[in-house]
């Protein structure tokens, strides 16, 4: 059987998840390429890549410095040494396995170098408005597009042949967890792309709440001046578990929390945070439609954490369940095997 290749962005946690979740129902047959791969383990090969970035360890902001690129790419920064090694890594990952097919999450420019290697895609599509000619591109020379999102997420203006391209695996990456308990604790959860919340103003939610207990997981650092009700863990291992057995959940709409929130169903704070082609905007506006989380346009002032806890309690958990499929990554690696032939 010929192999399969997924290649898998460094930014964020999401496309990591999804593509070890795809392995996992596909043993043997997929290979995860990217940046910092070769420390995940499962049912699968690795081809390791140098960083892309500009700056060293900084976060990744997608800018290339460069005034003369193409429509047709996002992040082509010239005279970068690591982008060279990919691209000749790749290139010759290709020439020398010969895969049936690349799944690409995400970038326009492995699904073109793909490509121009005679090589078929399947292109991960995230949420949220991404009409420019580089995503049109990509998603045209796609032979499929795989959306890891629930389809009442789309925005209003999707191009008709985008949505007939796609296919809807909601909550892909994210399991099913038995509830043993349920904590009496607000969980707060941010991503890897990081939140405009301040330690001070978890700090100061706590404090507005005295009879409630918060955990914060995730890239956030302890505030200089806590509350006793208030822990900050940062990175846990047992993140999914965590919030699966939350009282309440408070975050963005990033695919790795409200992925694991609607896994677990549990009542959701929502507030999005600005990322690019309102991707997180899409999904808050689907969630509330479905009146499936408390959604807020920013993070509330301290008084009004009292109401808005109490608001999400009252939600029917059964909404918010709605946004997860519990077989959508064996029903991904399904149809991803369909493609390969």
């Amino acid at each position: 059987m010929s192999a399969i290749g997924y290649y898998v962005h460094h930014h964020g946690e999401g496309h990591r998840r999804r593509a070890m979740a795809i392995a996992a129902q596909a043993p043997d047959r997929l290979t995860l390429i990217g940046t910092g791969v070769a420390a995940l383990r499962g049912p699968f090969e690795t081809v390791d890549l140098p960083d892309d970035r500009i700056s060293d360890g900084g976060r990744f902001d997608g800018c290339d410095g460069t005034d003369d690129r193409p429509a047709a790419l996002h992040y082509a920064p010239v005279h970068h040494a690591g982008v060279r090694e990919r691209v000749r890594t790749v290139a010759a990952w290709i020439a020398e396995t010969r895969p049936a097919l690349m799944i690409v999450d995400v970038s326009v420019e492995m699904a073109m170098l793909a490509r121009l290697c005679a090589t078929p895609t399947v292109y991960v599509r995230l949420a949220g408005a991404r009409w420019d000619e580089a995503h049109l591109d990509a998603f045209r020379g796609a032979c499929a597009l795989i959306a890891p999102f629930d389809r009442r997420c789309e925005t209003l203006d999707t191009p008709g042949w985008v949505l007939e391209k796609t296919r809807y695996f909601p909550g892909l990456g994210a399991s099913s967890i038995a509830k043993t308990q349920i904590d009496n604790v607000v969980l707060v959860a941010f991503g890897r792309g990081g939140t405009s919340a301040s330690p001070d103003d978890l700090a100061s939610a706590a404090a507005a709440t005295p009879d409630r207990r918060w955990r914060v997981i995730g890239p956030v650092s302890p505030p200089a001046v806590s509350s006793a009700n208030l822990t900050v863990d940062g990175w846990v291992d047992e993140a999914e578990d965590a919030i699966a057995r939350g009282g309440i959940l408070v975050g963005g709409a990033g695919d790795g929390v409200l992925s694991a929130v609607a896994a677990g169903a549990r009542p959701f704070v929502c507030i999005a945070e600005d990322r690019p082609f309102g991707e997180q905007q899409a999904k808050a506006r689907a969630l509330k439609r479905a009146g499936a989380a408390v959604v807020l346009p920013a993070w509330p002032e301290p008084r009004d954490w009292p109401l808005i806890l109490s608001r999400a309690e009252a939600l029917e958990t059964y909404r918010i369940a709605s946004f997860h499929d519990p077989l959508g990554s064996s029903k991904a690696a399904a149809f991803i095997l369909a493609q390969a032939g």
